[in-house]
């Protein structure tokens, strides 16, 4: 199993979520989404890093992806984002027997729930708390169809603690996670993971192949 360290960085308390991805660089936890689960189906891995680092009420991750084929058809929040050029964000309080889905396009579009399983007891998050959830896409905001070519971008997002059923005030040690790269609905589909997940077929609500995020 792996693990990671969400440092608290002072410089995020202030800051706007277009100048985060510079203090993440400087002073995040930097990690990959590597490794091929699934590669005799799915043999493509487009380079993606992600770091991670919180502020005294948010935890903040600034996604970076290299690869090959683009799209972003969805602009509306909780739209099947998967399907579009997507990075998510799974994680799991210790003791709830619900995780959180964070999933976002390249253009910001997010996907959230609280759910027990894929398709058992999901609740999608409010409107209300997807506006808490900050974005700054470097592709812009903009949909657009599926683009061929090799394309660099870079997704930078701050999800409140409290959303995430997390007091700031009272912080467990770690939570449970896993980071991914996908997009189900392009020419080069792809399932990546940070840590591995070791079922037959490209899954990622399997909350026990999750791995350790540990809060400094």
């Amino acid at each position: 199993m792996k693990n990671l360290i969400i440092r608290l960085v002072e410089a995020l308390n202030d800051t706007t979520i277009e100048s985060a991805g510079d203090i993440l660089d400087d002073f995040g936890d930097c990690n990959t989404v590597e490794i091929l689960n699934w590669v005799e189906t799915y043999p493509y891995r487009p380079i993606t890093q992600f770091s991670i680092a919180r502020s005294i009420d948010s935890i903040f991750i600034k996604f970076s992806v290299r690869g090959s084929m683009l799209r972003a058809i969805y602009s509306n929040d909780q739209d099947p984002v998967n399907e579009d050029s997507s990075v998510e964000f799974f994680c799991q309080v210790p003791g709830n027997d619900k995780y959180m889905n964070f999933e976002f396009n390249c253009i910001g579009t997010c996907k959230a729930s609280k759910r027990v399983s894929r398709n058992k007891d999901v609740t999608p998050f409010s409107k209300e708390e997807l506006s808490m959830i900050k974005r700054y896409p470097s592709m812009g905001r903009r949909a657009f169809n599926e683009m061929e070519g090799m394309f660099d971008w870079e997704l930078t997002v701050k999800i409140p603690l409290r959303i995430m059923g997390i007091d700031p005030n009272h912080l467990p040690k770690k939570i449970m996670g896993n980071f991914y790269k996908c997009a189900d609905g392009t020419d080069s589909p792809h399932y990546v993971t940070w840590n591995p997940v070791k079922t037959e077929r490209p899954d990622f609500h399997r909350p026990e192949f999750f791995g350790e995020l540990l809060f400094e």
